[in-house]
């Protein structure tokens, strides 16, 4: 897609905090601090305890990035088709390519099973703030402090899994300034449904990406299973068959994956001076390393494809951040909300003492993380961070063994954060999935990653001369890929279930690679957890208290993968003098189709041509509102007051990238495909009657 330029306009005048005198459909909020009296004032309704918990435990969130909800009272979920693509292309074979021809199981029988997909529901929220940060006692050097702070969090999530048999995750809100326990009912046995073509669901490709109007039908649908029948459930989402309309009041229920709204002016400099131009470097380099494998042959494309579209999809939305980040006036907006917030707190001597250093603090861990930025990016293994310089699963899969090896023995209160009790089932059901490896793949990546680990460091640093073994990154690369073992998921488990003394023994080149560069990335990751994260912890969680001393507390947090509620109304925009409709319609379709002359990517499956004297083109196919929503939130349900759903979140508008930093609903707006449209083409172009039946219950 040729990115268009973000354009500075005067909106940005009207760009806010998050605070709660904030009156636009603003707000990635907690289910336990919804904005009742915004909702309220602006459009009288408020939302009942009921309400929210039957929403909140509809909803679901895919480990793989994404969301969904539960459709039917039988472990029916929908998603959407990109999200659902992590298993669509697992379970695929060279004849057999889910992703690109879609499929549709008759009974339950048909539905295949995903290979290490995780769904997770949101069962409680607990405040634990007092226990994690009352455990780091004023005084006392960071290294100490991010010891005690991950001592605390790793015994509150092991207590709360041994008590409750859920997934128990402490997280970090406001930066570090609250903490809730969060627990989720998880759900493994996950099984295919239904998906359409790529061609439909992802219909316009790269051109249309990030643009409205839209034309995709974006869903994916599942089906949970425990002990080997479809789960009962209490809590899921009637289909409005009506849908949404111009006007209406509806709500977003999902994971928001990150924000920086709450970051301080010089963390935002950082973000748009290294992180994000960085990011893009990166992106770019292996965009274009994937594109070239996958012209080789349709089999390497097939084997690319999901990566591919991820990196394309993330390298188009650092470009609209950057955009957002280059920009004076939104800059400049950040900087007044900041100064308004520190004159304030200066005004107050009690307030200037507990808190006013924290914008101080935060520049100087900045500082330092400037100086280990480079090294800590090529080695640094973290919870959800692998270092750029090995880019492989199969080094993935050897460190986690190096690591589950050497912090199993540990007590759990010492051990890092992603080996603790609480995380190790997640952690095994991705380490002994049985997702294809391709050789080549893993080859040709892990030979750009290691070439970049020279142009970093140089030829003649230490650990790249032991890295490489004295051959090139191409040549090491193929050595490693060829001569490890661990394709084999037996073997997995063999090396894990032996622990240190298997691992020690262990002769396989890629354990031996994990075990050479461990000290070094467990160093630099030490660094920065201590020097950089825990100082930002405690300045942000004094930033906090002070927004909220000032604000109080109807304030909400950024987005941290968490579920959040979103609302907004149905509404089309104004954009350079045009009006952009609220919606398309599947008529409107065939007529993009009909433009492009039905050439890739807007060339339309042949079964869409054939049955379109069957459907109704005047239907609503895609629509947009208001909805604060980010990149976690697709396959988030749209709902309306009564609870209804009424579409699925795809995509947001070019205009919705400075979103990351800023809210606007001038012409930001989140993209979704609306509940009549589904019904249509389910019914009329796939004949899945058996499916639309399970959803409207008829």
């Amino acid at each position: 897609m040729i990115m268009k330029l973000i354009r500075n306009i005067a909106l940005i005048a009207l760009f806010a905090m998050c605070v709660s005198f904030s009156r636009a459909d603003e707000g990635m909020w907690l289910f336990n601090n919804p904005p009742y009296k915004t909702l309220q004032d602006k459009y009288q309704f408020q939302p009942s305890a009921a309400w929210l918990e039957h929403l909140q435990k509809s909803s679901v969130r895919f480990n793989s990035g994404g969301s969904g909800s539960f459709v039917s009272a039988d472990g029916l979920v929908m998603t959407n088709h990109h999200v659902g693509a992590d298993c669509l292309q697992k379970i695929s074979t060279k004849d057999r390519d889910y992703v690109k021809s879609g499929f549709e199981a008759r009974s339950h029988s048909e539905e295949p099973k995903c290979v290490d997909l995780e769904l997770n529901v949101l069962m409680s929220i607990e405040d634990v703030t007092s226990l994690v940060a009352g455990a780091v006692k004023p005084g006392v050097d960071s290294a100490t402090a991010e010891r005690t702070r991950r001592a605390a969090i790793n015994g509150i999530e092991s207590e709360s899994r041994d008590k409750t048999g859920l997934r128990s995750n402490v997280i970090p809100l406001y930066n570090g300034g609250q903490y809730h326990l969060y627990r989720y009912k998880r759900y493994t046995d996950v099984r295919l449904v239904f998906a359409p073509q790529k061609a439909i669901a992802f219909f316009g490709g790269d051109p249309d990406n990030f643009e409205y109007p839209r034309y995709d039908l974006d869903i994916c649908f599942f089906r949970v299973y425990e002990n080997g029948q479809p789960v009962h459930v209490e809590h899921y989402l009637k289909w409005s068959e009506a849908g949404a309309a111009e006007g209406d009041l509806v709500f977003v229920s999902g994971n928001p994956g990150r924000t920086e709204r709450l970051d301080t002016v010089a963390h935002l400099e950082y973000q748009r001076d290294y992180v994000v131009p960085g990011g893009l470097n990166l992106l770019r380099r292996r965009e274009v390393l994937l594109k070239t494998y996958s012209d080789r042959s349709s089999e390497n494309a097939r084997r690319a494809e999901d990566e591919l579209f991820g990196i394309q999809n993330s390298r188009k939305a650092y470009l609209g951040m950057l955009a957002g980040l280059q920009d004076p006036a939104i800059m400049d907006k950040k900087r007044a909300s900041e100064k308004t917030l520190r004159d304030t707190v200066g005004k107050d001597p009690k307030l200037q003492q507990a808190y006013g250093d924290g914008w101080g603090q935060v520049a100087a861990s900045i500082k330092t993380l400037i100086k280990i930025r480079d090294e800590y990016n090529l080695l640094g293994y973290g919870p959800s961070k692998r270092g750029q310089a090995f880019n492989s699963d199969l080094f993935d899969i050897a460190m986690t063994l190096v690591r589950l090896a050497e912090e199993s023995p540990k007590p759990n209160t010492e051990r890092l954060r992603e080996y603790s009790e609480a995380g190790l089932d997640s952690l095994k059901l991705e380490l002994f999935s049985e997702a294809p490896i391709y050789d080549d793949l893993e080859t040709v990546k892990l030979a750009d990653s290691l070439g970049m680990l020279v142009e970093a460091m140089g030829a003649d640093n230490e650990l790249v001369r032991n890295v490489l073994a004295g051959k090139s990154p191409r040549d090491r690369a193929a050595e490693l890929v060829r001569g490890t073992k661990l394709k084999d998921v037996a073997i997995r488990k063999q090396l894990a279930d032996g622990g240190l003394k298997a691992i020690d023994n262990s002769d396989d080149p890629m354990i031996k690679l994990a075990k050479l560069v461990d000290p070094p990335a467990r160093r630099i990751r030490q660094t920065f957890e201590q020097q950089v994260d825990e100082p930002q912890r405690q300045a942000y969680g004094k930033i906090a208290n002070a927004r909220f001393a000032v604000y109080g507390s109807d304030v909400y947090p950024d987005a941290t993968f968490t579920l959040r509620l979103a609302f907004g109304e149905v509404k089309g925009y104004m954009e350079a003098g045009q009006k952009i409709p609220w919606d398309t319609t599947l008529g409107g379709t065939f007529e993009r189709a009909a433009t492009h002359e039905n050439k890739d990517p807007f060339q339309l499956p042949a079964i869409w041509q054939d049955r379109k004297d069957k459907l109704n083109l005047s239907t609503p196919f895609n629509f947009v509102s208001t909805a604060d929503i980010i990149g976690g939130n697709s396959g988030s349900p749209v709902v309306n007051r009564q609870g209804e759903l009424v579409g699925i979140i795809f995509d947001g508008n070019i205009q919705s990238l400075v979103l990351d930093y800023i809210y606007t609903d001038q012409e930001a707006r989140a993209v979704a495909v609306h509940s009549a449209g589904i019904l249509e083409a389910l019914r009329k172009v796939y004949g899945a009657d058996r499916l639309a039946g399970e959803l409207t219950g008829k």
